[in-house]
Formats: structure tokens, sequence, C-alpha cells
């Protein structure tokens, strides 16, 4: 093995390697406080060396760990002392906007932020938008198909991905950098690497679709009686504003307080009364007009008493006021110090009623634990962040919230990925068929199983 690393040492040179015994100042993960673990981490530079490190692993059944801005919640990042790890940090160029074709280039390390913004510099868009975009990279974002707050509007991850570069394990590189829309042209491979959770290959560069920018973004946080009320809502901003509602998240009565209340920096812009609270973003693109009648919806909402109140933020910092109440999670860590997060998908209308029957159930076990739910509910997806109380019993908690789903027709995850914290429970949302078949696939294009092993399912 100690030829093993002096090969990948002469493949990414001295620049790219740290040896296991250097580890000590890198962090396994966003929210980890553990030390990373490995035998070495690799960091290359181009392609041409991702192929080579993945060819000299696969032939000494060497396994792989490919890590981006390690923001991942579902542990489908965690490496151990016998792991290579390969960050693609250094892989992070982002060309010049293409506005002919409304495309960008960039390379999977490249962050998400960044990519935004050089977007915005060309006056357009690149949709995807998630709390961690500051830290998170494209590859991780196409690792894990990534969601975020815009997806009622543009789409997950996969659909914002135009064409894909990828490394399979045996070093080989497979090339689909496509600029256009439709390519029907047999199997679509690039979306075999959309979600696999670095199980069947290793991004290396990718095609993003933009859009054209809004000339601004107005938003605005209403209190909302009962759930009727918060449907009803979604489908009028939804028919009345022709393709403009971007984002339209929804915070239940607690994690507002929680959010908004002694533990948080963010003063109430609403008192928490209400039993929900409906945080949304509409693309302004006629001026006046369009905030007009956004205003008129909003009165409108407001006199039918499908709201009890609302607020239009005033400027750019009121909005981003806003959307910490959604994104923070200090509140959560100062009052409790330790939580359990989770992000599931169901149907809109058994919303209510999941999350009662997962409180009800999560009181009846642990009196001390404590239930906040919100998301983002005009694309089914719902977040819980769930205080365990003394017994911190992790398993017992995810039994909880994920039986109910079985009878749901609901997914145990809705963007975060398997990874696995989740993999116990995959079931619960995929056939025996359909994981035989995932099985199959892996086993094909990663036959050494040095892909992330151990990820999503085992082998």
């Amino acid at each position: 093995m100690s030829d093993l690393i002096e090969t990948l040492q002469n493949i990414v040179d001295d620049a790219g390697f740290i040896d296991s015994e250097d580890l000590a100042g890198h962090s396994a993960g966003l929210r980890d406080d553990r030390p990373l673990k490995a035998r070495a981490l690799i960091r290359p530079k181009t392609t041409e060396q991702v192929s080579a490190v993945l060819r000299a692993c696969n032939q000494a059944g060497q396994a792989v760990i490919t890590v981006g801005g390690m923001t991942g919640l579902v542990d489908g990042h965690r490496s151990g002392d016998s792991d290579i790890v390969m960050s693609m940090q250094r892989m992070n160029t982002i060309s010049e906007v293409d506005t002919k074709t409304r495309t960008l280039e960039v390379e999977a390390g490249a962050i998400l932020q960044n990519v935004q913004e050089k977007a915005a510099q060309a006056g357009l868009m690149f949709a995807l938008d998630l709390g961690a975009r500051a830290s998170c990279t494209i590859g991780g974002n196409i690792a894990t198909n990534a969601g975020g707050v815009r997806v009622l509007r543009y789409g997950m991850m996969r659909d914002l991905l135009l064409g894909v570069e990828a490394v399979l394990a045996d070093g080989r590189i497979i090339s689909s950098m496509f600029k256009v829309l439709k390519n029907n042209t047999g199997y679509d491979l690039r979306q075999l690497f959309v979600g696999s959770e670095g199980t069947l290959g290793v991004v290396t560069r990718a095609v993003l679709r933009l859009h054209e920018a809004p000339q601004s973004i107005e938003t605005a946080l209403l209190a909302i009686p009962c759930w009727q009320s918060v449907m009803s809502l979604l489908r009028r901003f939804d028919a009345a504003l022709t393709g403009r509602l971007i984002a339209f998240e929804v915070l239940w009565q607690n994690y507002y307080a929680l959010n908004t209340g002694a533990y948080s920096d963010v003063d109430a812009p609403l008192s928490d009364s209400a039993g929900f609270y409906v945080l949304l973003d509409v693309n302004i693109s006629n001026g006046d007009s369009d905030k007009e009648q956004l205003e008129s919806i909003l009165m409108q909402s407001l006199n039918d008493g499908l709201a009890v109140n609302g607020i239009l933020a005033s400027s750019e910092s009121e909005r981003h006021k806003f959307w910490q109440i959604r994104e923070i999670f200090e509140p959560e860590q100062r009052k409790f110090g330790l939580v359990y997060g989770y992000d599931i998908s169901l149907p809109i209308e058994a919303m209510p009623e999941y999350v009662d029957t997962v409180s009800r159930n999560l009181k009846a076990k642990f009196a001390d634990a404590e239930l906040f739910s919100y998301g983002h509910i005009g694309d089914g997806n719902l977040h819980f962040t769930v205080a365990p109380g003394a017994a911190r019993d992790h398993s017992a908690i995810d039994e909880i919230v994920y039986q109910p789903l079985r009878n749901l027709n609901g997914s145990i995850s809705a963007e975060h990925g398997v990874g696995i914290e989740k993999k116990k429970y995959l079931n619960f949302t995929r056939s025996q068929a359909e994981i035989d078949l995932m099985r199959q696939l892996k086993n094909m294009m990663d036959p050494n199983n040095i892909l992330n092993p151990g990820k999503i399912f085992d082998v």
C-alpha cells in the first residue's frame, strides 16, 4: 500500500497531497467537530489527474471517498482511516458565461455562490439556491441532486444540468458536455451521476443551464391561520403570478417563534401567534405593475381571511432578515445543543396530520423531546428539526419520523440524499426490485466497489 500512496502523491504533486499525519486541521464536515479520517487526502487539479488517481486505486482495490464542500447532512461524505479522500477543492474554474446559449461551464469544485455571482454579472441567473450556498460545490450539488428554495419554479439540480463530464471507477472519462436542451440519443448518461452520491463515478465538469435574471425579487411574509389557507394561498399565488412565484416556504408556529425569540438575533416582523407562516419570493420583471399586482393579491388574501397579517420586505436587508428566519440554525443549537435534522417529502394535503402524528408519537416516547417543522411546501418537501431530549435515541426517533411515510407514498429523502444515515430506511421508499436494480448498476460501473462504498446501500 505504500507504493499506492507514493503513486498518488506523484500524480497530484505535493500541493495536492496531504498525508494522514497532517490531517489534524481538516474537518470531517461543516457540522462535524471530528477531524477528517483518511489514509491520505488527495486534491487533483485536472480531470486527467482524477482519472489517474481512480485507475491506481481501482487496481489496488482502494476505497475512494470524493468530497466537495462537505456540507452534506446524511454522512454521505464520511470516511475512515483506511480510505483515500479525494477533494475537488482545487478544480474550481468557472468559465465565461455563454450568453447566446445561456449556459456556463464549471469544474466540480466551484462554489455555488461563486457560480451564482458569475451568472449575475452577465445579467443571468443560476437558479439553484440553498442555505449552504457559500460552501457547497457544484459537484456535490450534482451528486446529491440538490434542491433548495427555488425548486417550485426551476426544478432540482438535474433540471439545471445540460452536460456533465465524469470519471468512472477504472479511470475512464465520460464526457457529455452538451449545451443543448434536447438530446434524445439513447440513454441519458449524465443523469446516472445525478443523485448517485459519488457511488457510480466522480463528476469533474458540468454545463449548467442559466435563466434570465429578474429585475428584482419581492419577498413577503404572511401569518396564516390554518393549513387549508396555506394550500389555497399556494394555488392563488401560483395561478395569478404566471410562473413568477419562485419560492413558497412554510414555517410552523413553534419554528417561527424559536427563530425570532430569545435565542435568536432576528426580531419577529409579525407576532408569533398564528398557526403557520408563509415566506414567498416573486420575480419582478415589469417594474411597478408586477409589484402592484403582488400587493393586490396580498391585500385580497388578507380580506378573504386566508392570511391574518402580512408584510412586504421594504429593502434588500429586510429580505435577508425574512430569509434568516427560515435558514438560521443557531437558535436551535443555543437552546438545545444537539438536534437531529430530517428531510422528507409527501403529498401536501397530508402534511399537517403527518406532523401531528410524528409529534404525538415523539412525545409519547420521549416527553422532553421537541419537534420543529418547516420546509419547501410548494414542492412537497418538509423538514424537521428534533431536539431529542435526555434520551438522545437517534434510531428510535428515525423510526417515529419515517414509519408513517410508508402509508403516505412519501420519501425518506426529498433533497439531502441517503448516505449512511438513511440507508437502513431505503426500503420505506424504494421497492426491493428497485434496490436490486440499483445494486446491479453499481456492480456494473464499479465492480470493485471502490467509489464511496457503504453509502445508499450495501453491495
